[in-house]
């Protein structure tokens, strides 16, 4: 049960979204957030005196005022609110269940707000994904060369001893892949397959073969 969520019907039909290239967010995920643009900050506002829900996602193609939307997000909670002396938010937010967007509204708020399928991720909702099939020393050692190339450096200890869940998903998000590659992660529907995917993303960037196309989706 993620934050009091039993099924994806619980789940609010309407939710604000912050568009953010680069950035994705997964089920249990933690997110910081540093908020300074105007509407964002009117959004974590609205946020945090309602049920304190933000959907994370990418955009698509040119940035602009109003980018195409990416089709798939996360819902996250804000679990972490701070404000600093001048008047930025640090927020964390926690990933409740991934969505796909079934239509964005149009709205007078100055932030984007979307009516969210929830339905297809209602396994995020049911809690750590099980993988008792997961190879970490294989997986580790995709691992090693890619940090090595990018100049990266994890706490090896605690890479080997977390759960295959926070492992894989940590390094889906904080990993500095194009906003196509992240796509495809957060779009993977289970654990296995993303767990795959990024395998696949690391051994080919430290190859430093671009002209090899994985599939990942």
């Amino acid at each position: 049960m993620a934050q009091g969520y039993v099924r994806s019907s619980d789940l609010p039909q309407v939710i604000p979204v912050f568009p953010l290239p680069g950035t994705i967010l997964l089920a249990r995920g933690q997110l910081p957030l540093n908020v300074f643009e105007p509407r964002y900050l009117n959004m974590v506002d609205d946020a945090m005196a309602g049920d304190r829900l933000i959907g994370m996602i990418q955009t698509v193609g040119p940035t602009g005022e109003q980018p195409p939307l990416m089709r798939v997000g996360c819902a996250g909670r804000i679990t972490s609110f701070a404000e600093t002396s001048d008047g930025r938010y640090l927020i964390t937010l926690t990933g409740i269940s991934r969505f796909r967007i079934a239509s964005e509204l149009q709205v007078k708020t100055p932030y984007r707000q979307v009516r969210a399928d929830f339905a297809p991720y209602e396994m995020d909702l049911d809690g750590p994904d099980e993988f008792p099939s997961f190879q970490r020393d294989a997986f580790l050692d995709a691992l090693r060369p890619y940090l090595g190339r990018r100049g990266l450096e994890i706490d090896w200890d605690t890479a080997e001893a977390a759960p295959v869940e926070a492992l894989v998903n940590s390094l889906a998000m904080g990993l500095p892949f194009e906003p196509a590659e992240k796509q495809a992660l957060i779009e993977a529907m289970t654990l296995n397959e993303r767990s795959e995917a990024l395998k696949a993303l690391m051994q080919i960037d430290a190859a430093g073969d671009e002209d090899i196309n994985p599939s990942v989706q």
